[in-house]
Protein backbone atom coordinates (compact mmCIF):
# COMPACT_ATOMS: atom_id res chain seq x y z
CA UNK A 1 0.00 0.00 0.00
CA UNK A 2 1.27 3.13 -0.86
CA UNK A 3 -0.42 7.04 0.22
CA UNK A 4 0.07 9.31 2.70
CA UNK A 5 -3.31 9.24 3.86
CA UNK A 6 -3.77 5.04 4.25
CA UNK A 7 -2.88 4.22 7.21
CA UNK A 8 -4.37 2.43 10.49
CA UNK A 9 -7.41 4.16 9.89
CA UNK A 10 -8.00 1.51 7.30
CA UNK A 11 -7.21 -1.78 9.48
CA UNK A 12 -10.18 -0.86 11.45
CA UNK A 13 -13.88 -1.10 11.75
CA UNK A 14 -14.46 2.39 11.04
CA UNK A 15 -18.53 3.05 10.18
CA UNK A 16 -18.63 -0.88 10.31
CA UNK A 17 -17.67 -1.50 13.68
CA UNK A 18 -20.27 -2.10 16.81
CA UNK A 19 -22.51 0.62 15.21
CA UNK A 20 -22.24 -1.28 12.09
CA UNK A 21 -22.56 -4.64 13.61
CA UNK A 22 -25.39 -3.50 15.81
CA UNK A 23 -27.99 -4.45 12.65
CA UNK A 24 -26.62 -7.97 13.15
CA UNK A 25 -27.75 -9.69 16.06
CA UNK A 26 -27.22 -13.18 17.02
CA UNK A 27 -30.97 -13.82 14.84
CA UNK A 28 -29.94 -12.55 12.00
CA UNK A 29 -31.43 -13.88 8.79
CA UNK A 30 -28.97 -14.47 5.27
CA UNK A 31 -30.43 -13.30 2.26
CA UNK A 32 -28.70 -14.37 -0.75
CA UNK A 33 -29.04 -11.81 -3.56
CA UNK A 34 -29.34 -12.72 -7.20
CA UNK A 35 -26.21 -11.83 -8.10
CA UNK A 36 -24.56 -13.94 -5.57
CA UNK A 37 -26.73 -16.85 -6.37
CA UNK A 38 -25.32 -17.22 -9.98
CA UNK A 39 -23.33 -19.79 -10.84
CA UNK A 40 -19.13 -19.44 -10.30
CA UNK A 41 -20.38 -15.38 -9.46
CA UNK A 42 -18.41 -14.53 -6.94
CA UNK A 43 -18.25 -11.02 -5.31
CA UNK A 44 -15.19 -10.35 -2.60
CA UNK A 45 -15.78 -7.42 -0.41
CA UNK A 46 -12.55 -5.60 0.37
CA UNK A 47 -12.25 -3.49 3.22
CA UNK A 48 -10.25 -0.91 1.50
CA UNK A 49 -8.87 0.35 -1.86
CA UNK A 50 -7.14 -2.33 -3.62
CA UNK A 51 -3.35 -2.41 -3.57
CA UNK A 52 -0.29 -4.52 -2.58
CA UNK A 53 -1.63 -6.24 -0.66
CA UNK A 54 -4.21 -7.48 -3.03
CA UNK A 55 -1.84 -7.91 -5.93
CA UNK A 56 -1.87 -11.80 -5.77
CA UNK A 57 -5.92 -11.46 -5.68
CA UNK A 58 -5.39 -8.78 -9.01
CA UNK A 59 -2.91 -11.34 -10.75
CA UNK A 60 -6.05 -14.33 -10.17
CA UNK A 61 -7.75 -11.96 -12.22
CA UNK A 62 -5.54 -10.91 -14.92
CA UNK A 63 -4.00 -14.37 -15.54
CA UNK A 64 -7.40 -15.96 -15.86
CA UNK A 65 -6.98 -18.28 -12.62
CA UNK A 66 -10.86 -17.55 -11.39
CA UNK A 67 -11.62 -18.40 -15.03
CA UNK A 68 -9.99 -21.62 -15.14
CA UNK A 69 -11.43 -22.64 -12.17
CA UNK A 70 -15.09 -21.74 -13.08
CA UNK A 71 -15.51 -18.95 -11.30
CA UNK A 72 -16.55 -15.19 -12.58
CA UNK A 73 -15.16 -13.38 -10.20
CA UNK A 74 -15.90 -9.31 -8.89
CA UNK A 75 -13.78 -7.29 -6.66
CA UNK A 76 -15.69 -4.72 -4.50
CA UNK A 77 -13.25 -2.30 -3.17
CA UNK A 78 -13.80 -1.21 0.37
CA UNK A 79 -12.94 2.54 1.46
CA UNK A 80 -13.51 4.99 4.82
CA UNK A 81 -16.92 5.33 4.76
CA UNK A 82 -17.59 1.18 3.27
CA UNK A 83 -18.90 -1.57 5.11
CA UNK A 84 -17.22 -4.70 5.37
CA UNK A 85 -19.63 -7.39 6.91
CA UNK A 86 -22.88 -6.41 5.71
CA UNK A 87 -22.35 -7.58 2.36
CA UNK A 88 -21.40 -10.68 3.30
CA UNK A 89 -23.48 -11.57 6.12
CA UNK A 90 -26.54 -10.64 3.44
CA UNK A 91 -25.16 -12.63 0.93
CA UNK A 92 -24.46 -9.63 -2.10
CA UNK A 93 -21.22 -11.11 -1.32
CA UNK A 94 -19.69 -14.62 -1.11
CA UNK A 95 -16.14 -13.21 0.72
CA UNK A 96 -14.76 -10.77 2.22
CA UNK A 97 -11.72 -9.24 3.45
CA UNK A 98 -10.96 -7.72 6.83
CA UNK A 99 -7.21 -5.91 7.38
CA UNK A 100 -6.37 -7.54 10.53
CA UNK A 101 -7.72 -10.84 12.67
CA UNK A 102 -9.14 -8.89 15.25
CA UNK A 103 -11.68 -6.79 13.20
CA UNK A 104 -13.43 -10.79 12.91
CA UNK A 105 -12.83 -11.77 16.35
CA UNK A 106 -15.00 -8.64 17.34
CA UNK A 107 -17.52 -9.50 14.10
CA UNK A 108 -18.14 -13.16 15.52
CA UNK A 109 -18.05 -11.88 19.44
CA UNK A 110 -20.83 -9.71 18.56
CA UNK A 111 -22.61 -12.13 16.95
CA UNK A 112 -22.11 -12.04 13.55
CA UNK A 113 -22.13 -15.65 11.95
CA UNK A 114 -18.22 -15.50 9.89
CA UNK A 115 -15.03 -17.26 10.31
CA UNK A 116 -11.51 -16.79 9.67
CA UNK A 117 -11.02 -19.32 5.33
CA UNK A 118 -7.32 -17.89 4.62
CA UNK A 119 -5.18 -15.06 5.27
CA UNK A 120 -3.08 -13.51 3.06
CA UNK A 121 -0.04 -11.38 5.12
CA UNK A 122 1.40 -13.97 8.01
CA UNK A 123 2.73 -11.22 9.49
CA UNK A 124 0.30 -7.97 10.39
CA UNK A 125 2.24 -4.68 8.74
CA UNK A 126 1.53 -2.56 11.57
CA UNK A 127 4.60 -1.29 13.31
CA UNK A 128 6.08 1.75 14.87
CA UNK A 129 8.19 3.64 13.39
CA UNK A 130 11.08 5.91 14.95
CA UNK A 131 14.16 7.88 14.26
CA UNK A 132 17.98 7.06 15.34
CA UNK A 133 18.03 9.99 17.39
CA UNK A 134 15.33 8.54 19.61
CA UNK A 135 14.77 5.01 18.62
CA UNK A 136 12.38 2.54 19.50
CA UNK A 137 13.88 -1.54 18.32
CA UNK A 138 12.57 -3.13 21.03
CA UNK A 139 10.00 -3.58 23.90
CA UNK A 140 12.62 -1.89 26.21
CA UNK A 141 12.67 1.16 25.05
CA UNK A 142 9.02 1.52 25.29
CA UNK A 143 8.71 3.71 28.48
CA UNK A 144 10.06 7.23 28.22
CA UNK A 145 9.42 7.82 24.41
CA UNK A 146 5.81 9.53 23.33
CA UNK A 147 4.05 6.93 21.29
CA UNK A 148 1.68 8.44 18.40
CA UNK A 149 -0.87 5.88 18.31
CA UNK A 150 -4.39 6.39 16.53
CA UNK A 151 -7.40 5.77 18.18
CA UNK A 152 -8.50 2.82 16.55
CA UNK A 153 -5.58 1.67 16.98
CA UNK A 154 -5.53 1.95 21.16
CA UNK A 155 -5.73 -1.60 21.66
CA UNK A 156 -2.84 -2.52 20.33
CA UNK A 157 -0.44 -0.85 22.27
CA UNK A 158 -2.82 -1.69 25.25
CA UNK A 159 -2.13 -5.73 24.24
CA UNK A 160 1.57 -5.05 23.94
CA UNK A 161 2.10 -3.83 27.57
CA UNK A 162 -0.30 -6.56 28.51
CA UNK A 163 1.84 -9.06 26.78
CA UNK A 164 4.62 -7.81 28.32
CA UNK A 165 3.76 -7.17 31.37
CA UNK A 166 4.07 -3.00 31.39
CA UNK A 167 1.65 -0.67 33.47
CA UNK A 168 -0.08 0.79 30.62
CA UNK A 169 -0.15 3.73 32.71
CA UNK A 170 3.87 3.81 32.53
CA UNK A 171 3.56 4.43 29.05
CA UNK A 172 3.13 7.99 27.05
CA UNK A 173 0.68 7.88 24.29
CA UNK A 174 -0.34 10.48 21.73
CA UNK A 175 -3.27 10.31 19.51
CA UNK A 176 -2.46 11.17 16.13
CA UNK A 177 -3.91 10.75 12.81
CA UNK A 178 -2.49 8.91 9.53
CA UNK A 179 0.49 10.78 8.08
CA UNK A 180 3.89 11.00 9.84
CA UNK A 181 3.80 14.60 10.96
CA UNK A 182 3.89 14.12 14.24
CA UNK A 183 6.89 12.26 14.09
CA UNK A 184 8.33 14.67 12.07
CA UNK A 185 7.93 18.00 14.24
CA UNK A 186 8.99 16.32 17.03
CA UNK A 187 5.65 15.70 18.51
CA UNK A 188 5.94 12.13 19.19
CA UNK A 189 9.12 9.80 19.59
CA UNK A 190 7.64 7.11 17.23
CA UNK A 191 4.51 6.14 15.86
CA UNK A 192 2.24 3.14 14.40
CA UNK A 193 0.89 2.71 10.69
CA UNK A 194 1.83 0.12 8.23
CA UNK A 195 4.99 -0.37 6.88
CA UNK A 196 3.98 -2.00 3.73
CA UNK A 197 2.61 2.27 3.13
CA UNK A 198 6.30 3.10 1.69
CA UNK A 199 5.65 6.49 0.22
CA UNK A 200 4.08 8.19 3.63
CA UNK A 201 7.34 6.76 5.18
CA UNK A 202 9.64 7.89 2.85
CA UNK A 203 9.49 11.64 4.51
CA UNK A 204 11.10 9.89 7.68
CA UNK A 205 14.03 9.11 5.71
CA UNK A 206 15.93 5.90 4.86
CA UNK A 207 17.63 5.83 8.28
CA UNK A 208 14.16 5.29 10.18
CA UNK A 209 13.45 2.53 12.49
CA UNK A 210 10.87 0.05 11.82
CA UNK A 211 9.33 -2.12 14.67
CA UNK A 212 6.33 -4.31 14.01
CA UNK A 213 4.38 -5.67 16.64
CA UNK A 214 5.06 -9.17 15.88
CA UNK A 215 8.66 -8.44 17.35
CA UNK A 216 7.25 -6.74 20.41
CA UNK A 217 5.15 -9.64 21.09
CA UNK A 218 1.60 -9.12 19.76
CA UNK A 219 0.56 -11.77 16.91
CA UNK A 220 -1.59 -11.09 14.02
CA UNK A 221 -2.38 -12.01 10.74
CA UNK A 222 -3.66 -9.66 8.35
CA UNK A 223 -5.56 -9.30 5.13
CA UNK A 224 -7.79 -12.38 6.24
CA UNK A 225 -10.45 -13.70 4.20
CA UNK A 226 -13.99 -14.84 5.81
CA UNK A 227 -16.89 -15.93 5.20
CA UNK A 228 -20.21 -16.50 6.62
CA UNK A 229 -21.17 -20.18 8.36
CA UNK A 230 -23.98 -20.82 6.11
CA UNK A 231 -21.65 -20.62 3.14
CA UNK A 232 -18.95 -23.01 4.41
CA UNK A 233 -21.44 -25.47 4.95
CA UNK A 234 -23.40 -25.08 2.23
CA UNK A 235 -20.76 -24.05 -0.62
CA UNK A 236 -17.24 -24.93 0.02
CA UNK A 237 -15.87 -26.04 -3.00
CA UNK A 238 -16.60 -22.54 -4.35
CA UNK A 239 -14.61 -21.10 -1.47
CA UNK A 240 -12.04 -23.45 -2.38
CA UNK A 241 -11.53 -22.51 -5.80
CA UNK A 242 -11.95 -18.92 -5.03
CA UNK A 243 -8.80 -19.46 -2.57
CA UNK A 244 -6.98 -21.45 -4.95
CA UNK A 245 -6.80 -19.37 -7.93
CA UNK A 246 -5.78 -16.65 -5.65
CA UNK A 247 -2.79 -18.67 -4.21
CA UNK A 248 -1.90 -19.88 -8.00
CA UNK A 249 -2.23 -15.81 -8.08
CA UNK A 250 0.45 -15.35 -5.48
CA UNK A 251 2.88 -18.11 -6.43
CA UNK A 252 2.64 -16.20 -9.74
CA UNK A 253 3.47 -12.96 -7.94
CA UNK A 254 6.54 -14.99 -6.10
CA UNK A 255 8.22 -16.10 -9.21
CA UNK A 256 7.72 -12.52 -11.09
CA UNK A 257 7.15 -9.44 -8.94
CA UNK A 258 7.95 -7.05 -11.13
CA UNK A 259 6.15 -8.51 -13.68
CA UNK A 260 3.49 -8.66 -11.01
CA UNK A 261 3.81 -5.08 -9.89
CA UNK A 262 2.97 -4.38 -14.01
CA UNK A 263 -0.25 -5.90 -13.83
CA UNK A 264 -1.48 -4.18 -10.56
CA UNK A 265 -0.71 -0.90 -11.72
CA UNK A 266 -2.11 -1.51 -15.26
CA UNK A 267 -5.39 -2.91 -13.77
CA UNK A 268 -5.25 0.24 -10.95
CA UNK A 269 -3.62 3.03 -12.51
CA UNK A 270 -4.37 5.21 -9.38
CA UNK A 271 -1.40 2.59 -7.83
CA UNK A 272 2.12 4.17 -8.42
CA UNK A 273 4.38 2.09 -9.80
CA UNK A 274 8.02 3.13 -9.05
CA UNK A 275 6.48 2.96 -4.95
CA UNK A 276 5.03 -0.35 -5.45
CA UNK A 277 8.19 -1.72 -7.25
CA UNK A 278 10.32 -0.79 -3.75
CA UNK A 279 7.54 -2.68 -1.80
CA UNK A 280 7.33 -5.69 -3.48
CA UNK A 281 10.01 -7.85 -1.50
CA UNK A 282 8.50 -6.74 1.59
CA UNK A 283 4.88 -7.78 0.59
CA UNK A 284 5.98 -10.59 -0.59
CA UNK A 285 7.86 -11.82 3.06
CA UNK A 286 5.29 -10.41 5.09
CA UNK A 287 3.17 -13.31 2.92
CA UNK A 288 5.20 -16.14 2.78
CA UNK A 289 7.39 -18.33 5.54
CA UNK A 290 8.61 -21.27 6.93
CA UNK A 291 4.86 -22.12 7.42
CA UNK A 292 3.68 -21.52 3.89
CA UNK A 293 6.43 -23.85 2.71
CA UNK A 294 4.84 -26.10 4.88
CA UNK A 295 1.11 -26.15 4.35
CA UNK A 296 1.18 -23.74 1.12
CA UNK A 297 -0.22 -19.90 0.62
CA UNK A 298 -2.78 -18.86 3.04
CA UNK A 299 -2.10 -20.60 5.96
CA UNK A 300 -3.01 -20.01 9.78
CA UNK A 301 -2.05 -21.27 12.86
CA UNK A 302 -5.52 -22.01 15.15
CA UNK A 303 -2.46 -21.76 18.30
CA UNK A 304 -1.83 -17.94 17.02
CA UNK A 305 -5.34 -17.27 16.81
CA UNK A 306 -6.33 -18.64 20.00
CA UNK A 307 -3.04 -16.49 21.83
CA UNK A 308 -4.73 -13.33 20.22
CA UNK A 309 -8.46 -14.03 21.53
CA UNK A 310 -7.09 -14.74 25.04
CA UNK A 311 -4.80 -11.57 25.03
CA UNK A 312 -7.23 -9.36 23.35
CA UNK A 313 -9.68 -10.65 25.88
CA UNK A 314 -7.27 -9.83 28.75
CA UNK A 315 -7.20 -6.22 28.06
CA UNK A 316 -11.45 -6.21 27.58
CA UNK A 317 -12.27 -6.22 24.19
CA UNK A 318 -14.99 -8.88 24.39
CA UNK A 319 -17.43 -7.13 27.23
CA UNK A 320 -20.10 -9.74 26.05
CA UNK A 321 -17.59 -12.84 26.11
CA UNK A 322 -15.14 -13.84 23.93
CA UNK A 323 -15.91 -15.70 21.23
CA UNK A 324 -15.13 -19.42 21.36
CA UNK A 325 -11.65 -20.71 19.34
CA UNK A 326 -13.46 -23.05 16.84
CA UNK A 327 -16.45 -19.89 16.07
CA UNK A 328 -13.32 -17.95 14.38
CA UNK A 329 -12.03 -20.28 11.59
CA UNK A 330 -12.53 -23.41 9.72
CA UNK A 331 -9.62 -25.50 7.87
CA UNK A 332 -12.47 -26.65 5.60
CA UNK A 333 -11.71 -24.27 2.73
CA UNK A 334 -7.76 -24.31 3.04
CA UNK A 335 -7.82 -28.43 3.40
CA UNK A 336 -9.96 -28.18 0.11
CA UNK A 337 -7.72 -25.94 -1.97
CA UNK A 338 -4.51 -27.36 -0.89
CA UNK A 339 -3.28 -28.62 -4.30
CA UNK A 340 -3.55 -25.43 -5.80
CA UNK A 341 -1.83 -23.28 -3.04
CA UNK A 342 1.47 -22.81 -3.77
CA UNK A 343 3.97 -23.85 -1.01
CA UNK A 344 6.74 -21.45 -1.13
CA UNK A 345 9.00 -19.52 1.77
CA UNK A 346 9.72 -15.97 1.53
CA UNK A 347 11.92 -15.15 -1.02
CA UNK A 348 15.52 -15.74 -0.37
CA UNK A 349 14.84 -17.47 2.76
Amino acid sequence: MSGNNIEFNRRSFLQTGLAGLAAFSPGIQLVMSSDAKAAGKVVIQYDWLISNGQIGDVIALENGYFKEAGLEVEFSPGGPNASTVPPVVSGSALVGQFSETPQLFSARANGVPVKLIACGYRTGPYAFTSKPSKPLRSVADLKGLRLGVQPTARFVIDAIAAKNNIDINELTIVNVGFDKTPLMRGDVDAIGGWITNTQALSVVGADRIDLLVRDMGLQSYADAYFATDSAIESDPETLARFIGAIGKGWGWTHANPQDAVGKLVSAHPELDKEWELKTIDLVLKLSFDANTAKDGWGTFDPKALDEQLALLDKIGQYPNGRPALEDVYTPKILELSAADRPKLNAPGA
